[in-house]
């Protein structure tokens, strides 16, 4: 709980961007020891200005903090810092990652696949119809998926609907704290997500559902997915922001076309011709550029050595991939094995070239037989 709270304070120290919050939270290694043992900082951080040191002396902001405590521990929310096991890890490769999120729920926000559905606010018969028949064909092809988007009017509550109503865990994520709900006529369904999925947010109580939160948001609805799906959307519009985000994370980007001339198929057509978005019309089409479809039939790949030596650290990797034979995602590799993205990265390729492993689309791996 202590370092709950430091890092509750540390996010309301003025005059520290987000880059610099957390940059001083790697160097430092917790938010307790920032306030705690800033003065011993400057010792681990020669280059450290004093005026950030000065900066971290903040009693207001550790008087806020202290009712933000009060508040989530009231109402049972979660409080997950950005070294949590439970923090998203796929939100954690993100350079813009929030370093506090508060949580509301159940699902498990590391699940091995993570899908957004994002469009407009003013959905048509044609994307509501595209939503429903979406989820109940991935529900027959893979059966375990958690769905993200943002609660608003349109095809974000279409998603959520239909998520629940085929069984999906279902997470909105908010563009306020979790003291108010925006819009409040979707408040029922918010209440079943809490049971089947949950609500999210980086905004603490008492704040607005400002224009610019939205925008915030957006980053992780992307951010924290394998994937990110667009229905409809005019030419301009949060979803299509949400797919810029998504490809800025090398994340797969997808669109549903729509007929030529309609208001609200205009920007989903341009993601796909300009190529930030691959085209679907099906969920059949999603899980086969995903490869979230049977794995169970031997791949065509490159013929395995016959004898391979493997590291300590490669047979970490192999083992946990051959107790998931449908394959894993690379961060829940980074999770479970606790090493770094990027040693990771390095191992999965190597093991790759040496056709002990496949690489999938989403970023998925798989031991090959």
């Amino acid at each position: 709980m202590e370092e709950q709270f430091y890092a509750i304070a540390l996010m309301l120290v003025p005059g520290i961007g987000l880059a610099g919050k957390r940059h001083l939270l790697n160097e430092a290694g917790s938010a307790k020891k920032l306030f705690e043992s800033r003065r011993e900082l400057q010792e681990q951080i020669p280059s450290l200005p004093h005026r950030i040191l000065d900066l971290l002396d903040c009693p207001s902001a550790l008087r806020r903090a202290e009712e933000e405590m009060a508040f989530i521990e009231k109402h049972h929310i979660r409080c997950l810092t950005f070294n949590d096991e439970d923090y998203p890890s796929r939100l954690r490769e993100c350079d813009d990652a929030p370093i506090v999120l508060y949580y509301k729920g159940n699902a498990d926000l590391n699940a091995i696949r993570v899908v957004a559905m994002v469009g407009t606010r003013r959905a048509t018969t044609y994307g509501q119809d595209i939503c429903s028949r979406f989820y109940q064909e991935l529900k027959e092809a893979v059966p375990e998926v958690l769905v993200v988007s943002g609660l608003a009017y349109g095809i974000d509550i279409c998603s959520h609907r239909a998520a629940l109503k085929n069984g999906f865990d279902t997470v909105g994520v908010l563009a306020h704290g979790l003291d108010r709900l925006y819009p409040s006529q979707h408040r029922n369904t918010a209440m079943q997500m809490v049971e089947h999925g949950g609500l999210l947010t980086e905004f603490m109580t008492q704040t607005n559902p400002d224009r610019q939160n939205f925008i915030m948001r957006n980053r992780i609805v992307a951010g924290m997915s394998d994937a990110t799906i667009v229905v409809e959307s005019a030419v301009k519009g949060g979803a299509l922001v949400t797919a810029d985000i998504a490809n800025s994370y090398q994340r797969e980007c997808f669109a549903f076309p729509g007929r030529i001339g309609d208001e609200y198929s205009i920007g989903c057509n341009n993601l796909i011709q300009q190529n930030k978005a691959a085209l679907i019309t099906s969920a059949a089409d999603f899980v086969e550029a995903m490869g979230w479809g049977d794995q169970r039939q031997k791949p065509k790949t490159v013929q395995r050595e016959l004898f391979v030596d493997l590291t300590e650290e490669e047979q970490l990797v192999v083992d946990k991939l051959k107790g998931s034979p449908s394959g894993l995602q690379i961060n829940t590799l980074v999770v479970e094995t606790n090493l770094p993205v990027n040693k990771m990265s390095a191992l999965l390729f190597e093991l790759e070239m040496r056709g002990v492993v496949q690489s999938m689309a989403g970023g998925i791996y798989r031991v090959l037989n």
